[in-house]
């Protein structure tokens, strides 16, 4: 069995009306699902992927509304990874965001940020031969476009610990002593540990947890293998979309390995995804009240627009 790189990262934000507007409007990526946390059905889970709604390219965010800032420490992700094609990206790329009002510090093959609640992100140029998960943009040429995830770094006390369950179990490569590759016969991303004694908390710009991608007649073997090297497994939870298992790496991380399908398209058209709130069959009782309640969010197409306008 291989897992094939990362599924999705699921982060915090305590505002969704100006997530919306940074990870469409500036960024270029495509909200594909616009539904709600399904383990608290009153705050949303918004997904930004290509225009597919790939994984390996599938960002998403609970919105806690007003929540307080939070801070990356040991057991926490802190840094999330996309990938460019080429080295003009990187210019196009610092440019934009520096635009935008965005502190952007441009290396040589990556230009590192924040978005507006601090959470840390890196555009990197990378050589792959993995299919790029673009979404479409007026404003961003298709050269210079994010390509999906290449990979995700967290803070450790001592990543020693983590290594036997990443090497043996999920089948990562170690690249060296606190590096790894999860790659499988369709896509790979990396995995990388900084180290720390620092203690963080959750919060708005801060990573909930990191899924990896499965496939669907691999995903019960998947969790036997994890609860076989003594980690603590939720049962296989149906999240409508696709098929879930959670559990904490050795070193804290929050670990969920998800099924590549059904996809989004089980309830919405490719045309129109991300654009009315969508509920699994099981939440659809609360519509009426859940649309009362969540923030209203900036309408989709009209945001597409206004960039269309100013190109």
């Amino acid at each position: 069995m291989k897992l094939e790189g990362i599924h999705h990262i699921t982060c915090i934000t305590g505002d969704a009306p100006r997530n919306v507007e940074f990870y469409i409007g500036t960024l270029g990526l495509r909200l594909v699902k616009k539904s709600v946390n399904q383990d608290d059905p009153t705050v949303y889970h918004l997904f930004y992927a290509d225009e597919k709604g790939s994984a390996g390219s599938d960002l998403t965010f609970f919105e806690y509304p007003g929540a307080a800032p939070g801070r990356a420490g040991a057991g926490m992700i802190h840094r999330i990874t996309f990938r460019v094609g080429t080295p003009d990206a990187l210019s196009f790329w610092t440019e934009r965001l520096r635009a935008a009002g965005v502190d952007a510090e441009q290396s040589d093959d990556a230009v590192r940020f924040v978005d507006p609640e601090g959470l840390g992100l890196e555009v990197r140029v990378v050589q792959t031969p993995d299919e790029p998960l673009m979404a479409e943009h007026p404003e961003i040429p298709r050269e210079f476009a994010l390509q999906g995830f290449d990979g995700a770094r967290a803070y450790t006390n001592g990543a020693e610990r983590s290594r036997g369950l990443l090497v043996d179990t999920l089948g990562f490569e170690a690249i060296d002593q606190t590096g790894f590759e999860c790659r499988g016969d369709r896509r790979g991303g990396l995995w990388d540990y900084d180290v720390t004694d620092e203690r963080g908390h959750a919060g708005a710009g801060t990573v909930h947890h990191i899924a990896w991608a499965s496939t669907i007649d691999d995903h019960i073997a998947w969790r036997d293998r994890v609860v076989a090297a003594g980690m603590t497994a939720t049962p296989v939870i149906d999240r409508f979309y696709f098929k879930s298992v959670y559990f904490r790496e050795p070193s804290g991380v929050l670990f969920e390995i998800a099924t590549l399908g059904p996809g989004f398209t089980t309830d919405e058209s490719l045309e129109t995804l991300g654009e009315k709130l969508a509920l699994p069959p099981d939440y659809e009782h609360l519509r009426s009240d859940l649309e009362k309640r969540l923030t209203p969010l900036p309408d989709i197409r009209a945001l597409r627009q206004r960039s269309r306008q100013r190109t």
